[in-house]
């Protein structure tokens, strides 16, 4: 039996009484607006940055345009004559809507789309957009609804217009869609209720972290820019299995695998949300039970994307971001990752941290010495115990192999000879 003929994308052909058509949902096609005033380190890298952004996002850039000003303009975020050019430019490329590398004030999301006629987005939009679409747990999809319904609440009134379109696109997936349309006074009220879903999951974590410390596991976080590797460095020492993609924000939600070093100690690791330029202030509030991980931990992972040429300022804005969660007094230990991409040597230095480790997450090269620097750091917080235990007391020798370092071990007529290293809390009890 034949088929119906083939008919070219967008069209239609009649077979019958039937109708077939190809449709293919329509990939945005957008132009990255910036405004730069002269303060920020290198408007083009943000931009390159914005692409990929988008691209994670599912969109297409068609062009990028750079305006330099003093100042943004309060109004329209670009000065007049630069809009005259982008809507030109927009029906050229035919592109969808335009994106602004910054966070836009209801005032200029509503004139600047009545401006340009077409869609308009921030960058905010466009990562939270993302955060929706790679948000799989309950807890991510929480924080990500409560991350958008912060932002929109905000711009209720500059959104009006946008709030009835449903034709999706970046920047309307996720949990709170089905929100578009609600008034101030229930976005109002599904962000109390989003908050104390938030507070019975830190609850939890709260439960997991005491019976941690009871149990004297330590802990490291492992955190750096998006798309560093620390996914990969997790899957790489514990053989975790999670996403590990060269995207944004390929993984979103937090997984904790247990780590056994060569000499049999055991320490948790945790990886965290990814870091970014201008991170919006509604994610960091949305996601602080997740990054309080970094908060609660013994070491931080700094993980670094060595063959990055933005390597400097990415390390520099992990750092701030540790700072505004008030992330202090941490032995902190900076991984550059990647280094199977160096095409040269290169001098690989964070005065910030406490020790310094080259290596590569994908390929495995040098983790070795990752997993030795950190056997060094858990013996350096330990104390020195020698003691001859009973043999009704072997359950304690478990102990000193599963939380400390286990020197020797020697069966005598008086009982069990130990060697070990042991946490500062458990030698009170062994002795």
């Amino acid at each position: 039996m034949n088929g119906p003929e083939e008919m070219p994308a967008g069209k239609s052909g009649r077979t019958g009484l039937a109708e077939l058509y190809d449709i293919k949902e329509a990939e945005e096609r957008v132009i990255l607006l910036a405004v730069d005033t002269g303060s920020q380190a290198d408007t083009e890298a943000c931009l390159d940055e914005l692409a990929e952004l988008v691209k994670t996002a599912g969109g297409q850039v068609a062009d990028r345009m750079i305006q330099n000003r003093e100042q943004i303009h309060p109004a329209t975020y670009l000065g007049k004559g630069k809009i005259s050019e982008v809507k030109e430019r927009i029906w050229e490329t035919d592109a969808t809507g335009v994106v602004c590398d910054d966070e836009l004030s209801p005032a200029q999301l509503r004139n600047l789309e009545q401006e340009l006629e077409c869609k308009v987005m921030d960058r905010t939009m466009v990562i939270l957009d993302i955060f929706a679409a790679h948000a799989h747990t309950r807890e991510g999809k929480i924080q990500v609804e409560l991350a958008q319904l912060r932002y929109r609440a905000a711009r209720l009134v500059g959104l009006r217009n946008s709030l009835s379109r449903l034709g999706g696109g970046i920047g309307t997936r996720g949990p709170g869609e089905t929100k578009l349309e609600v008034d101030r006074r229930r976005i109002h009220e599904r962000i109390s209720a989003l908050k104390e879903e938030l507070k019975d999951v830190e609850r939890h974590r709260q439960v997991q972290r005491q019976q941690r410390e009871r149990s004297h596991t330590k802990t490291a976080a492992i955190v750096g820019y998006t798309n560093a590797g620390k996914s990969t460095l997790l899957n790489c020492l514990t053989g975790a299995g999670i996403l590990a993609e060269d995207k944004l924000f390929a993984t979103l939600d937090p997984t904790t695998r247990n780590l056994q070093l060569p000499n049999g100690q055991q320490i948790l690791l945790t990886d965290t949300v990814g870091f970014i330029r201008k991170l919006p202030h509604h994610l960091i509030e949305a996601f602080k039970s997740t990054l309080e991980e970094a908060r609660y931990c013994d070491i931080i992972l700094h993980v670094v994307d060595s063959s990055s040429p933005q390597m400097d300022m990415e390390m520099y804005t992990v750092y701030e971001t540790l700072k505004q969660l008030q992330v202090t007094d941490k032995i902190i230990v900076t991984v550059f990752n990647k280094i199977d991409r160096l095409e040269r040597e290169q001098i690989l230095k964070d005065l910030t941290a406490d020790y310094q480790v080259r290596i590569s997450a994908r390929t495995g090269q040098n983790t070795d010495a990752l997993l030795e620097l950190l056997q060094e750091i858990l013996r350096n917080q330990k104390v020195y115990l020698e003691k001859v235990f009973s043999y009704g007391e072997a359950g304690k020798i478990q102990d000193i192999r599963r939380l400390g370092e286990l020197l020797e071990e020697e069966y005598t007529d008086r009982g069990i000879a130990v060697k070990a290293y042991v946490p500062a809390e458990m030698y009170g009890r062994l002795m």
